[in-house]
Parts: structure tokens; C-alpha cells; sequence
């Protein structure tokens, strides 16, 4: 299960870059608009889930770090938070 994560993450961070690069160099007329707006969907779905999960970053070390990763990436970071903090509980 980790390793589709991960791959999801690396195909996320992927697709910002190739978002990112669509603005500065857009490509052929019909693929530039729907990089944007699937870009841009993906952008208020990732903003949704950060105010979702906003109570349970609280009690985090890094709170912010883990507030850009949820922007990036979305819920591939956020399923990593409830098996980080269950492992913690178990070493107590």
C-alpha cells in the first residue's frame, strides 16, 4: 500500500509540474484549458481537504509543513497522518 502512495505522490507532484509549466508555456489550444481547469479543480478539492483535516494538524510537531504536503498531494498525505500518529501511540 505504500508504494501506491508514494507513486501517487510522485504522479501528483508530476502533474503540478506540468500544470505549472502550462502557464508560463501553454500548450496546443484544447489540452492548455483542460490542464488549467483539472489544475484548478484539483487546487479547491486539496483547499477543501486542508480545512477539513485542520483539527487533527493541530497537535502535530510540524503543523504547516504538513498544511503545504495536504496542498500538494491531498489525501496521499493525509492517510500517512493516521498511520504515523497510531504508531506513535503503540511505541508509548
Amino acid at each position: 500500500m505504500q508504494v501506491l502512495r508514494g507513486l501517487g505522490k510522485v504522479l501528483m507532484l508530476l502533474f503540478w509540474g506540468i500544470a505549472l509549466s502550462n502557464i508560463y508555456k501553454p500548450l496546443i489550444n484544447p489540452l492548455d484549458l483542460l490542464i488549467n481547469l483539472a489544475g484548478s479543480l484539483l487546487l479547491l478539492t486539496h483547499v477543501l481537504e486542508l480545512l477539513l483535516f485542520n483539527s487533527s494538524l493541530r497537535d502535530r510537531p510540524h503543523p504547516w509543513r504538513d498544511r503545504l504536503y495536504i496542498l500538494l498531494v491531498g489525501i496521499l498525505h493525509v492517510q500517512t497522518l493516521g498511520t504515523s500518529s497510531k504508531r506513535d501511540d503503540s511505541h508509548a
